[in-house]
């Protein structure tokens, strides 16, 4: 049998799981997902394990939290005033907000606290601060031209 190589795209089956073994992703509901190796589009971890598989094998990845999506930062939680909100739905917690970070980029926020005067956000990825654990299952591998 034949292992994936850098350029080839290959489809997998995940199970995303925090450090503690809670469930907070997979593949369940949306079905197989498709990544072209080497094309940056996932976690390196993720990369270098599957170039080692098979279809129909199963591996875990651990990822650290700093190798993943870094650990949380609280300089990322701000306080900002309900005046300066775009018009539209009442802020409610758990809502995103995209907003322009300092670089001019595109940034999500998740208000996590909702004031009389102003709203509570954080920028921080929501498994920041994680280690990570990926259960996959290497289901197809269609090679470069």
């Amino acid at each position: 049998m034949t292992t994936p190589n850098n350029g080839d795209t290959v489809t997998i089956d995940y199970v995303l799981k925090r450090g503690d073994g809670e469930e907070v992703g997979s593949t369940a509901q949306a079905g197989p997902q498709a990544i072209e190796l080497g094309g940056g589009n996932t976690f390196p971890q993720i990369e270098e394990a599957l170039t080692s598989m098979q279809v129909g094998e199963e591996q875990s990845v651990a990822i650290p939290c700093d190798k993943a999506f870094g650990p949380r930062r609280e300089d990322l939680v701000q306080d900002i005033p309900r005046s300066q909100l775009p018009p539209g739905p009442d802020p409610q917690p758990g809502m995103a907000l995209q907003a322009q970070g300092p670089d001019g980029n595109p940034m999500m926020l998740h208000i996590v606290e909702v004031g009389e005067d102003s709203i509570k956000v954080d920028a921080n990825h929501p498994l920041a601060g994680e280690d990570l654990t990926f259960d996959l299952t290497l289901r197809a591998i269609d090679t470069a031209s």
